[in-house]
């Protein structure tokens, strides 16, 4: 099995290492592996575990929710139920987000509309003044 450094696995998920070592100290990563040296290393199943707590912060989980998760994994098949119940909570609540957000977003619109034909207008007025001062 092939094992992969801090750095190599913060690269390859973009992101910082201290990120990785503070997801580690809430114990987010109950089963990293150390060498002789204190050295993290990671397997391929650690790092797709990771990937999973990255998108779960990543849709607004709290680290403490989080944690429960990574609790009921670690417990093992007996909590399947309790993790799916947690998904799809947690799918309601980033669908809610998203609601939010594509309100929101409608109303960022109106704005760079208004401003952008405000400028325009204030363009094509520059121009008939510098039209008229010609003219003069």
């Amino acid at each position: 099995m092939k094992y992969y450094s801090i750095s190599e696995v913060s690269d390859r998920l973009d992101i910082p290492e201290s990120t990785i070592r503070y997801y580690e100290k809430k114990g987010l990563l109950p089963q990293v592996e150390r060498d002789e040296a204190g050295r993290r290393f990671f397997s391929e199943n650690q790092i797709t575990f990771l990937g999973i707590i990255i998108y779960l912060k990543n849709t607004h989980m709290p680290i403490s929710v989080i944690k429960q998760y990574v609790d009921w994994v670690v417990e093992g098949e007996s909590t399947i139920e309790l993790r799916l119940e947690m998904m799809k909570n947690h799918k309601k609540n980033v669908l809610a987000e998203i609601s939010l957000m594509q309100e929101a977003l409608k109303g960022i619109d109106v704005k760079i509309a208004r401003y952008t034909k405000y400028t325009q207008e204030r363009k094509e007025a520059k121009e008939d003044e510098f039209i008229l001062e010609k003219r003069k």
